[in-house]
């Protein structure tokens, strides 16, 4: 394909996914339609089917994109310290994840549905995409924690994780929610993204930071905390 044709794709794509993301921050999955997708792009609404064949692979890459800019926050995290404590990388990982608040509510609401409307082909993509979000954040992990071995690295990932699919529920309540939860007596604790992830990854953490052998106290040059 002609570099000019795989430009113009590459656009057109992306802006048939950027329409998908506004529309998703105004109005639930169900309510996103083709129709006011093509509304919101610069050609006809029939062109969209020349990119993606359902609402779900729109989605789909929107989530792949979600997942790429995540990658590259992780890469900025990891080049821009020599050493991290605990607590500063706990810190700075929730930090990345406050801005993916359109991939925490994907992967929390509506992946499976996505998944199984979406052409495999696009779901390799994707699934691409994932698996390099599990490398990046095992690379930050071998920077900054050298005591983890593989097997810890493995079980920090498929711990955190999965914990990442529960984060929006719990981040993010509607007013109906949240009269049922105080006439059901639960309350709301009013966490946000940060105030969830990064106690848990500090506590998953700790005990790999590295430590001066001669007082087993952690390392002065990973003292100081990021807020």
């Amino acid at each position: 394909m002609p570099k000019a044709s795989e430009e113009l794709t590459r656009a057109r794509r992306d802006e048939i996914i950027s329409a998908c993301a506004a529309l998703y921050e105004a109005v639930g999955f169900k309510d996103v339609t083709l129709k006011e997708i093509g509304q919101r792009t610069s050609f006809t609404r029939t062109s969209i089917y020349n990119y993606f064949q359902t609402k779900e692979e729109i989605f789909l890459a929107l989530l792949q994109r979600e997942y790429e800019e995540w990658i590259a926050d992780l890469e900025t995290v990891m080049k821009s310290r020599r050493t991290m404590s605990a607590d500063d990388f706990a810190a700075a990982l929730a930090h990345t994840l406050e801005r993916r608040g359109c991939m925490l509510k994907l992967t929390s609401m509506n992946l499976y549905d996505i998944e199984c409307r979406s052409r495999v082909e696009n779901l390799v993509a994707f699934k691409r995409a994932y698996a390099a979000a599990l490398e990046a954040l095992g690379r930050c992990l071998n920077r900054f924690f050298p005591a983890m071995t593989a097997d810890d690295v493995r079980e920090f990932l498929y711990a955190f994780f999965p914990f990442l699919f529960g984060v929006y529920p719990y981040t993010s309540v509607t007013e109906k929610q949240r009269e049922a939860m105080e006439r059901a007596g639960l309350g709301n604790p009013g966490y946000s993204v940060y105030t969830l992830v990064r106690p848990l990854v500090e506590k998953l953490l700790r005990p790999y930071e590295r430590r001066d052998p001669r007082e087993g106290t952690p390392d002065p040059a990973q003292s100081g905390t990021e807020t």
